[in-house]
């Protein structure tokens, strides 16, 4: 809800605050006194589009600030305008675009009036307000096609990508065939260009490797070797060990050394013994490592990537080599999810139509009783040539205001008087399932008196249950509904034009309704008749 706006040098007023309340508010005011200032005020915080002629005579920038409570957070918007034409957005103190600081204030007030683009004038909300007046049976239905429709958009997706390729599968058919060939020929094997590269290693340096190795194993274990001249020590140091703990652990480390240096001969002579090499195996290693190296640079880095390769081309050849049991799957599975969303959709549209039904049913009963007695309202669906998210058709409410006119949409309807009373009717009956915090009304009172006056104000009285309701009157019978009161009026001195606005106490309320009934000669009749008129409203 609104809870605060302060207007300065905006128009005819200089400066200006006001606190608003829940409930129903009503401004009133002399004609031509700024009442609908204030609202054209509200409606620029509310992200309207903002002109230089705002700015007052003789200012350098008109300043509307305006503070909301919107789902349980505070927020505070500011806009300025200077006499330039240079216009800020600031939203709880950051510069914000116009079209941000419209989606965020979209969820927090709705103004009806000749001046504002209003929400309900816009054809794609008006689907919105059928599946809100039948919620319960609706939202099923519109989970149930989403969930279908989810399924037809990704059954249909994966047939168009296959039969988009269809042209191209002729050639990559031979090509992914030698690919495949070519990797398979190779009989590769995970870490065999490892195994490969140490081999070469040990070939190319053979000879050297098998003196080092002789060498080594001759110093060990022949004569007068590393083998014989421990043994001699472990010897000596056995034939004392008794005598001292630390002899013992020096004996033993010893034996450990002698052991670990017997098995390193062993190995020595196994691999002098085995070091044989057969004529040109150097080159058939060198062979089959260019063989892999060739193939690395087409296919992966690595043995492991190329296999890796191979397996997704040999995916991919079993959907090619079987294109047409692919694509005839795929067509049924989306032929089947196509006719499963027509059946949701069926489902769907038809509960829209009857609570369309119903709600304009409704809407021509309340437009009855708000002295619009040849008005009417009717629902009209267009189909769309595909499916969408949300359904396969869009609705639009169209109105003849007159006996006699063509149904026209309602942004098309006449004057800011007859569309603020049918946008009254409309959230008179979705005001309960409606999410907006607020509704302003302005000229709602325009071309109506007396009894359809005091419908009018009880319509809005009803609403203000649920909403916080903001009006404009100049009609009494109005302006008693009211929870609080407002009244505008202005002052000129020699220089210039001031607009006052303050909040009326409950004395106030009944003279301005007095006012209101009988002119600026307030008499103890007419504010007999005022009192009347509030406790009627009670």
């Amino acid at each position: 809800m609104i809870k605060h706006i302060s207007i300065e040098n905006f128009a005819v007023i200089e400066k200006a605050e006001i606190d608003f309340d829940e409930g129903f508010s009503v401004i009133t005011g002399e004609t031509g006194s700024g009442k609908s200032v204030v609202i054209e005020a509200i409606s620029l915080a509310l992200g309207s589009r903002a002109d230089s002629s705002f700015v007052r005579h003789g200012a350098d920038k008109a300043v509307v600030q305006l503070a909301a409570d919107l789902d349980g957070e505070e927020i505070a918007i500011r806009r300025e305008i200077s006499a330039s034409g240079r216009n800020l957005c600031r939203l709880n103190g950051e510069v914000v675009t116009l079209a941000e600081l419209s989606k965020v204030c979209a969820r927090l007030a709705e103004i009806h009036g000749q001046y504002d683009n209003q929400t309900l004038l816009d054809p794609e909300t008006h689907m919105a307000l059928i599946d809100g007046c039948r919620r319960e049976t609706i939202a099923p239905l519109k989970e149930a096609y989403r969930e279908s429709y989810d399924s037809y958009i990704k059954a249909s997706s994966a047939l168009k990508k296959l039969l988009a390729s269809e042209a191209e599968n002729a050639r990559r058919l031979d090509y992914y065939r030698y690919e495949k060939a070519e990797i398979d020929k190779a009989v590769l094997r995970p870490g065999e260009y490892e195994e490969l590269t140490d081999r070469i290693s040990v070939l190319q340096n053979s000879e050297k490797i098998f003196s080092s190795v002789e060498t080594a194993s001759s110093a060990i274990g022949g004569d007068a070797g590393a083998l014989e001249t421990l043994g001699a020590a472990l010897s000596a140091i056995r034939s004392v060990a008794s005598y001292s703990s630390d002899l013992e652990k020096l004996l033993s480390d010893a034996e450990d050394i002698y052991y670990r240096l017997q098995d390193v001969e062993s190995s020595l002579n196994s691999m002098a013994d085995s070091m044989s090499f057969e004529p040109g195996e150097i080159d058939g290693c060198i062979s089959r490592i260019d063989l892999i190296d060739n193939l690395r640079k087409k296919y992966g880095s690595t043995i492991e990537e190329i296999l890796a390769y191979r397996d997704k081309i040999s995916a991919e050849l079993d959907v090619i080599e079987n294109f047409d049991e692919e694509k005839s799957k795929l067509a049924d599975a989306s032929e089947a999810a196509k006719a499963d969303l027509m059946l949701k959709a069926s489902a769907l549209s038809k509960a829209r139509h009857e609570a369309a039904s119903s709600l304009t049913a409704r809407i021509n009963s309340e437009l009855s009783e708000l002295n619009f007695s040849d008005a009417k309202v009717e629902a009209s669906f267009t189909p769309l040539e595909s499916a969408g998210p949300d359904g396969d058709e869009t609705a639009e409410f169209l109105i003849s205001a007159n006996r006699g006119e063509p149904l026209k949409p309602l942004s098309k309807t006449a004057s800011g008087g007859e569309m603020s009373r049918i946008m009254l009717a409309i959230r008179n009956i979705t005001g309960e399932t409606d999410r907006i915090p607020t509704f302003i009304f302005d000229e709602i009172d325009a071309g109506i008196s007396g009894v359809t006056a005091s419908i009018v104000g009880r319509k809005l009285k009803r609403i203000s249950e649920s909403h916080q309701i903001i009006c404009i009157t100049h009609l009494p019978q109005i302006a008693a509904m009211g929870d609080t009161g407002y009244r505008i009026h202005k002052e000129n001195d020699e220089a210039s034009t001031y607009t006052h606005i303050e909040k009326l106490s409950e004395d106030e309320k009944t003279a301005e309704i007095a006012r209101l009934l009988g002119g600026d000669n307030i008499t103890e009749t007419t504010l007999k008749s005022a009192r009347e008129l509030i406790e009627s409203a009670k």
